[in-house]
């Protein structure tokens, strides 16, 4: 049976003290990577050679008189994870008064105990949480009476779990919608008894709350546009919507869009897949680039989006409400999810150092999720299918940039490549497993046709290649953290913005890949060299590869992880507070 739902919890006012005090002084600032001199001999010169553009929408247009684009794209983004780790606060009242610069508010009761656990645990970054804000920022512009009203309808959601506490009680179940069958219900909590173990260490400094989670890989809510820009206006002008008062009701993905968006401005036709771009580009924003409201021809794509075809009908009022994994298209609330996190790639002997890292191929295995796959489905174009299909391709030519050895030399127009000796070389690229699922029948046996399918690798195996790459699957990709961990290099395509967006750097710790993969091979190839390894980059190779290493067990520990969801916790008890002046820090 269900749990009873019950009634919501009123907020304690008084936190406790965190004990000890805070410490006194600047807390240290990790170097965590090797960054060059601002004044290196190469920067001047390089810049002597006409630019590339940047544009608003996360991608860099090629110019081909330029030097390679990722010379530049390395370099910019050194300087500007330099210039945010320089900025961060190191100390209580500079991490206040960042706050309130920011955000234009006090922060959350409770901040204090959260900046100690960031001060005990070496917590990096500790200004760089934009993403709670933009969770959480239109339910300031709701009546909280009615957001705890909603709250307490979407507890009764099928498949849905709610986890908080009452005063004086730690944080644990308080409602949920399962599967009686033990090995199901068991299946869909195990993030939610991982994010229970991610803060009991700190729960007795987190006010009554009550959140309602999806156990699932997917986020559910999409966006009206009209509706979140009304209730961030009233946000901003701190008054509140009403809610029984909602502006008209909208139809499919192009609601989440603003109305002079590309998305709104270009015809969505799913029956005519929008042309492959003319200009070489690559992603500067990862963020921005992930936008399908940026790039409609995300949602020709990638399954998240090809699954409901034109859309859902965004809701009619926006709903408090956690998922796993979130678009730019969706206002679920994202938690720093616990799920396929290790600390390291074990043992160390599977994961050579680069040096020892023998194949110079781009690797990826994995299963064909991402959609279901039926005849009424359109499976062909999901991100999983187009990769293993592109990386297999020997018909016809590729257009790939070529590798020029200094960025004093112009990167040239592309150049024609046959596939037939570009892939194989290049590419060690396929479905795991004996068998395709996700399927009917006639299309598993189609799929089955169409792609080999190998065995799965062990880690020992995987670790011999230098370059792995990351994809999307039903949700986000819960690889990640294992992969850049490893002394690999990582590629990583994908169209959902994570806790951690704001707090890594692409092209610093990782190589960012557009969703259609049309600069996978001219990233590939600045690395690894053409065909006879000429024009490679090696050593930037091995630098961000280890970079992403260092970060990995810098930035995303288990520590890390408890900072951002204590501090979203505070920050949800108080929005969703009757009283959010109470709940808010004194000075």
């Amino acid at each position: 049976m269900p749990f009873q739902v019950h009634q919501w919890p009123e907020p304690i006012v008084d936190v406790p003290e965190l004990a000890p005090a805070r410490r006194k002084g600047p807390r240290p600032l990790l170097d965590v990577v090797e960054l060059p001199p601002k004044d290196t001999a190469q920067t001047p010169k390089t810049f002597d050679l006409p630019p590339h553009q940047y544009r608003a929408d996360g991608l860099l247009t090629v110019n081909p008189d330029g030097a390679h684009p990722i010379f530049e794209l390395t370099r910019r983004n050194e300087a500007l994870w330099r210039a945010k780790l320089k900025r961060a606060s190191k100390t209580f009242d500079q991490a206040v008064r960042e706050y309130e610069r920011r955000y234009h508010r006090k922060p959350p009761l409770g901040f204090e105990a959260w900046w100690i656990y960031v001060e005990e645990n070496n917590v990096q970054l500790p200004d760089e949480y934009d993403q709670i804000y933009r969770d959480l920022e239109p339910f300031w512009g709701m009546d909280p009476r009615d957001l705890q009203r909603l709250v307490a309808e979407r507890e009764a959601h099928v498949d849905s779990y709610t986890i908080g506490k009452a005063a004086g009680s730690p944080i644990g179940f308080v409602n949920m919608t399962l599967p009686e069958d033990p090995e199901k219900r068991k299946a869909l909590l195990s993030g939610a008894w991982g994010l229970l173990e991610l803060l009991e260490d700190v729960q007795d400094f987190i006010p009554p709350f009550r959140a309602v989670f999806s156990p699932h890989d997917n986020p559910d809510l999409a966006i009206d546009y009209e509706l979140k820009t009304m209730a961030l206006e009233a946000a901003a002008a701190r008054t509140y919507i009403d809610i029984n008062s909602p502006p008209p009701a909208k139809e499919g993905w192009l609601a989440a869009c603003p109305p002079h968006s590309p998305a709104r401005r270009t015809p969505f036709d799913l029956n005519k897949p929008p042309p492959p771009q003319t200009s070489k580009t690559f992603i500067h924003d990862h963020r921005a680039a992930m936008d399908p409201c940026q790039h409609p021809a995300h949602l020709h794509q990638h399954g998240q989006f090809l699954s409901h075809n034109y859309g859902p009908n965004p809701n009619r009022v926006m709903i408090p409400y956690f998922s796993y994994c979130v678009t730019t298209l969706h206002h679920d609330i994202s938690p720093a999810t616990p799920i396929a996190w290790v600390d390291d790639v074990t043992p160390r002997a599977d994961d050579p150092p680069w040096e020892d890292k023998v194949d110079e191929r781009l690797l990826w295995r994995g299963s064909n999720t991402g959609i279901w796959h039926a005849p009424h489905t359109r499976w062909a174009a999901q991100q999983r299918i187009r990769l293993v299909a592109d990386a297999n391709e020997l018909r016809g030519n590729a257009s790939v940039l070529r590798s020029p050895a200094s960025p004093l030399e112009p990167v040239g127009p592309p150049q024609q490549v046959r596939r037939a000796r570009l892939n194989p070389a290049a590419m060690d690229v396929a479905f795991a497993g004996d068998r395709p699922f996700n399927c009917e029948p006639d299309t598993c046996n189609a799929l089955r046709g169409t792609f080999e399918w190998r065995a799965w690798q062990g880690q020992k195996h995987a670790g011999r290649y230098k370059y792995v790459m990351d994809s999307d699957g039903n949700g986000w990709s819960s690889r990640f953290k294992r992969l850049i961990t490893s002394n690999a290099l990582v590629f990583k395509a994908t169209v959902y913005p994570e806790w951690f967006t704001d707090r890594i750097m692409p092209w610093v710790h990782y190589v960012p890949v557009q969703l259609d993969y049309s600069d996978l091979h001219d990233a590939l190839g600045f690395f690894r060299g053409d065909l006879n390894g000429e024009g490679a980059h090696d050593d930037m190779a091995r630098k961000i590869a280890t970079a992403g290493r260092v970060w990995s067990k810098t930035f995303w520990r288990k520590e890390d992880l408890t900072a951002y969801q204590f501090r979203l916790f505070l920050e949800y008890a108080r929005v969703m507070s009757t009283d959010r002046e109470a709940m808010s820090y004194k000075d």
